[in-house]
């Protein structure tokens, strides 16, 4: 077993932590105070071959696969998990356009979201399901030769700032109900779209979050995904691989949490000694070490088996539940070990707190996490 990383893939990990070193912190705080999205940082990370890395060269990507994209995530997040986001999110939903599209699809979609021109979205969750894929109610009906497509979508990313959606829809009402989904393309602009930015989130505030309503949106039959009555197998697929960016989300937030409170406690006294000199003190540290070393076992190996053509997606829900956990866990002793400092902006730590609960919530929660993987345990 050999656990270092290639010479290249540690290049594009130093690169990708450099670049957002460079660009995040005087953007940061003003980005969370007012919701702001990032698109001029997005296209220069564009540039740099970081959005959607994990696309084939051929495709316009980097072609440094799902341990590369894994990688450039956990570093960004490293320093502003929500801008980094407006980074690894801007392909969202066109992982399964890569999976299951036609090769039309592919060389006109990917093409444009790598290079930074376009932004891509997965509407999929509604406002009365989430968890429960199968509650969807999202309609498209064939018209002549296109969808005609009627719904409402939740807390979708990138909503009001993508050129196109990937979304969940009923299209075979007659079928059971894991039969009757389709994923079908819908570009942002189309008559019908009203999207609404969401305001007041806890955390991750500069990435763009949305109410997407479909009213008699009328899209060509050529932009169906794949197969008709797919949609809810090829959902289930592209959470099993994007669980696995999350879960880099947190060791990268996880791992920032852990080096500014070394750096805190060595430099903060308490009754005349260094914090850090304190036994309680220690004891937090390493039991964020230990979670963070043992996240990233499992990050990395879930990310390479994916690119070795051998996924294991029960061990990718794995990362993401761990992952989640761990970050929540990192960020609350980080606020702890720098006291009152903590709980104010002046220290990143709050932010850190507020950005890290996400983990537990979106790509499946924790719970959802439990049941994907206690099914498997007992079958």
């Amino acid at each position: 077993m050999d656990f270092e990383l290639t010479e290249e893939l540690q290049m594009l990990k130093d690169m990708a932590y450099k670049f957002a070193k460079a660009e995040f912190p005087n953007l940061s705080h003003e980005c969370d105070e007012g919701e702001k999205y990032t698109p001029e940082i997005r296209k220069k990370a564009a540039e740099n071959g970081l959005v959607g890395a994990w696309i084939p060269e051929a495709y316009g990507g980097a072609g440094a696969g799902m341990l590369g994209n894994t990688l450039i995530t956990e570093e960004l997040s490293k320093v502003d998990m929500g801008i980094g986001l407006n980074i690894v999110a801007a392909t969202f939903g066109s992982e399964s356009i890569f999976q299951y599209g036609s090769e039309e699809h592919k060389q006109y979609y990917l093409p444009k979201v790598c290079s930074g021109e376009w932004v891509s979205a997965g509407a999929f969750t509604e406002p009365n399901a989430g968890t429960d894929v199968a509650g969807y109610k999202t309609r498209a009906v064939k018209d002549g030769d296109d969808y005609v497509i009627n719904g409402n979508k939740m807390f979708i990313t990138n909503g009001t700032v993508c050129d196109y959606m990937v979304t969940q829809c009923i299209t075979n009402p007659d079928q059971k109900k894991h039969n009757s989904f389709s994923l079908i393309i819908i570009p942002a602009d189309a008559k019908g779209v009203t999207r609404n930015k969401i305001h007041g989130k806890l955390g991750i505030r500069s990435s763009d979050t949305a109410e997407i309503a479909l009213e008699d949106v009328r899209v060509p039959q050529a932009n169906l995904v794949g197969k008709e009555g797919k949609g809810f197998y090829q959902l289930m697929h592209f959470f099993d691989t994007t669980r696995v960016m999350v879960s880099g989300q947190a060791l990268g937030i996880s791992e920032a949490c852990l080096e500014a409170s070394v750096k805190y406690v060595k430099e903060r006294t308490c009754f005349g000694a260094p914090l850090g000199a304190y036994q309680m003190t220690q004891m937090k540290l390493t039991e964020m070490a230990i979670r963070i070393e043992a996240l990233r076992g499992l990050v990395y190996k879930a990310a390479w088996l994916i690119d070795a053509g051998k996924p294991d997606y029960t061990l990718a829900a794995m990362a993401k539940f761990f992952g989640g956990q761990t970050a929540v866990f990192c960020a609350n002793y980080a606020v702890e070990l720098h006291g009152g400092y903590g709980y104010i902006d002046e220290y990143d730590v709050q932010k850190w707190y507020r950005d890290a609960k996400i983990l537990e919530l979106y790509e499946g929660t924790k719970e959802a996490e439990i049941m994907t993987i206690g099914r498997v345990l007992q079958a």
